[in-house]
């Protein structure tokens, strides 16, 4: 594919999203990247983690992107894309990590809820759940160039927009998901750690 989409964030945010998924990168790690966009993040984080392996995904019509891009530099850690719904149906394979950057904005709420509640089914009991992007806190925005992202996001599509952090929790706690981490980033954003915990641990 000639002129490949690139998608400037992926490079601008790779190095700082790298040291907080770092710990959770450990030998033999599966990770599932949910609406991979571009791939360039992937290409990034399983050329730097060789040990693990890192599956992307996203809709069916963005496929041919992260293909052309992974066409560039194959890695052996690094399988074909897969198609992702996350409305509909999910991998079957289990995976120790699941990591999304940039989506829950771009997605409806209903979407994000649906994604939040079907992810355990793909996940291992103590795998993580990591999520970048911005987020509203306390019902706010955490700046004023947030709440023009948002308006910018709402005249495009009014179902998007930047999401409660609150929300979010609240979904996660009922599904089994237990808040470990809540990091401060660049330009305004946030990485949010989930931990998915049994019921059965819970108890």
């Amino acid at each position: 594919m000639k002129n490949k989409p690139y998608s400037e964030a992926c490079d601008q945010n790779k190095h700082v999203i790298k040291a907080v998924l770092k710990p959770y990168l450990e030998d033999g790690v599966h990770v599932l990247e949910i609406g991979s966009g571009t791939g360039q993040h992937g290409l990034f984080f399983a050329s730097e983690f060789a040990q693990i392996s890192w599956q992307t995904s996203d809709l069916a019509e963005n496929l041919p992107i992260i293909q052309a891009w992974l066409a560039d530099r194959r890695l052996a850690n690094m399988p074909d894309p897969v198609e992702l719904d996350v409305t509909a149906d999910w991998p079957a394979q289990e995976y120790e990590l699941l990591f999304s950057a940039n989506t829950f904005h771009i997605m409806n709420q209903d979407a994000v809820e649906i994604c939040l509640e079907r992810s355990v089914e793909c996940l291992k009991s103590n795998g993580h759940f990591v999520v970048y992007g911005p987020f509203n806190y306390n019902g706010s925005y955490t700046s004023t160039s947030n709440e023009r992202f948002d308006h910018w996001l709402k005249s495009r599509d009014p179902e998007s927009g930047i999401k409660h952090f609150e929300w979010l929790d609240a979904i996660t706690q009922r599904v089994g998901y237990r808040l470990i981490d809540d990091i401060a980033m660049p330009a305004n954003n946030r990485t949010l750690v989930w931990r998915y915990e049994t019921f059965d641990q819970l108890s």
